[in-house]
């Protein structure tokens, strides 16, 4: 089976990824984009900082086909560095400010980034990472602006942009949104060493619109504005039927903007639907509900672990009667928090979790964002406008509804491979513009994609599959029990042992540990969880996916005796 879209696909501009905030500055002007502790940024605002980035970036010799590498925190230095990098004509590459200098080295010199703007906090590991890259300008700044002492081979990112225009330079007109690339992103490397997703300017504008129009019912359009045609929403749905009306958005951006669902749904959704981003460097659950009430913000956005911990201290949160819909990315949704979240806010609440990866730019599904829409609890809803799902056997054969198989996906936003890794570009890239996620999942007779697992987690025991999801749901569902991962433990030729990682911070570790003895007792041979262990804390990335790898390096020798089965 394939699943197609309910929507009908964009007619998407060919224009530089700009065109965002060029139509975003003309239509909304002084309204504000961005706040931050008090600091505030308006539409029209940060397009002339962003130009002033752009010239100083051309004075430079920084233009179409060199790299700018942003190694910062959501603040808004970052959406000023990151649109003024695209009005140049270069090529962003987003860094985790917390990469250490090898990992951020090997970054840097696979992007071949010529500048880098970086954290005051972070710069360290730049300056380490230096030699083995091909940096020729390192820029820093800082919650209070230019740091102070800087060596002397660093600039300051505001004395850098210091006497500059505030209006965009000319674009290249060699750019071509179809082959240019607007990004270099590095996929999150919760398996192994992250790698170079090439998106080019057609990806970013495409998926943006796909995200945008699918929660407001819109179409993209083009506005001529003094600086060159925009893109913006044009026909929005009815707003007894779509919870945010265009320009009336308030959403607190707590993805990290170096991730693709932060690039996307925080730097470019919110231009295109007028919405004011309270900017979090970091996750505070109590920040973020003090905030959301505060701002009385529209929708709450986050990952899995965000509203775990968002529940847990759901004692701290004031009025919250604002918030009209939730979403949720990253990884799958458990259904405890789901019902847990609806009995906060109410079951009028819309939840739309999303489903995608680096490799689509951002989004492949999103649930119906419709009041009146039939959201299924467990998937992640339908193809965005354009795309196409597809289950696959071990040999590429299509499967029917209900099967479990190989995610595949075809649309406009699917990248164009990997940098500087063709063999491994030849393989999750076919020919006829499938993309192989190594995601296992199901559709059902309507087009609703249910996540069941990666295949690189996947587990083998005696013969049999075992989902570590799977087990993780049942998990989630016992008493006291606020987060949940399983991992494989080796066992020679039976192959994998299930092994529980739990928190559990209001319960009694041995009641848990019994609750898990009960649930073994319902599940196959196979599936049991062989040990489990209470922990104050789950790894999880900064985008909140769980960091596997770092479980399994804590699994003591020999394994400890916990859980029956």
């Amino acid at each position: 089976m394939i699943a197609r879209s309910p929507v009908a696909a964009l007619e998407v501009p060919a224009l530089p990824a700009t065109a965002t905030l060029l139509g975003a500055a003309a239509t909304f002007g002084d309204a504000v984009v961005l706040h931050q502790a008090g600091h505030e940024v308006t539409f029209r605002g940060l397009l002339a900082r962003a130009s002033a980035f752009a010239h100083a970036l051309r004075a430079d010799g920084i233009g179409r086909g060199d790299v700018v590498a942003l190694h910062l925190p959501n603040c808004p230095q970052y959406a000023v560095a990151y649109w003024g990098t695209l009005l140049a004509g270069a090529t962003v590459t987003p860094a985790n400010p917390l990469l250490g200098p090898a990992d951020l080295g090997a970054q840097l010199a696979d992007a071949g980034a010529a500048v880098v703007v970086s954290w005051e906090a972070a710069l360290p590991a730049v300056l380490a990472a230096r030699p083995a890259t091909a940096l020729r300008r390192v820029l820093a700044t800082g919650a209070q602006g230019d740091p102070q002492d800087l060596p002397p081979d660093v600039t300051g990112l505001g004395a850098h942009l210091g006497g500059h225009p505030a209006t965009p330079p000319d674009p290249d007109p060699g750019l071509d949104p179809d082959r240019d690339l607007a990004h270099l992103a590095y996929t999150g490397g919760t398996t192994g060493r992250s790698k170079g997703v090439r998106v080019a300017h057609r990806h970013v504008l495409t998926n943006a619109l796909q995200s945008a129009c699918w929660g407001t019912g819109a179409r993209p359009g083009v506005v001529d504005t003094p600086h060159g045609p925009g893109v913006v929403l044009t026909d929005p749905g009815p707003a007894a039927e779509f919870p945010t009306p265009i320009g009336q958005g308030r959403v607190i951006g707590i993805a990290p903007w170096f991730h693709a669902m932060g690039t996307i749904g925080g730097l470019h959704v919110p231009l295109l639907t007028g919405a004011t981003t309270i900017v979090h460097a970091r996750f505070d659950p109590r920040a973020y509900l003090a905030d959301a009430s505060r701002f009385a913000v529209t929708s709450l956005s986050g990952a899995p672990p965000v509203y775990a911990a968002l529940l847990a201290h759901r004692d701290a949160a004031g009025d919250l009667s604002s918030v009209r819909s939730l979403t949720s990315g990253a990884a799958p949704l458990p259904v405890e928090i789901i019902r847990a979240l609806r009995d906060w806010f109410g079951e009028d609440l819309v939840v739309s979790e999303g489903y995608g990866l680096t490799e689509v730019t951002m989004a492949a599904t999103l649930g119906p964002a419709g009041r009146s829409a039939e959201r299924r609890v467990g998937t992640v809803g339908l193809p965005v406008a354009g795309t196409e799902i597809r289950i696959s056997g071990p040999d590429g054969e299509e499967l029917d509804a209900g099967a479990e198989g190989e995610v595949w996906i075809r649309g406009p936003q699917v990248t164009g491979g990997y940098h500087h890794r063709p063999d491994e570009t030849a393989a999750a890239f076919d020919d006829d513009g499938w993309l192989h996620t190594g995601d296992v999942g199901v559709l059902d007779g309507d087009g609703y994609l249910r996540i069941v697992d990666r295949l690189k987690d996947m587990l083998l025991h005696k013969g049999y599959n075992v989902y570590p999801r799977d087990l993780e749901e049942r998990l989630m569902g016992l008493p006291g029990v606020t987060g949940a991962a399983v991992v494989g433990r080796p066992v020679g030729v039976d192959g994998e042992h299930p092994v529980a990682f739990l928190t559990a911070p209001a319960a009694d570790g041995a009641a848990v540990r019994a609750a898990v003895d009960g649930l073994n007792e319902g599940l196959l041979p196979y599936q049991r969880l062989r040990e489990v262990y209470v922990v104050e804390a789950i790894p999880v990335s900064a985008a909140g996916k769980v960091l596997k790898r770092d479980l399994r390096e804590q699994l003591p020798t020999p394994p400890a005796e916990v859980a029956k089965g």
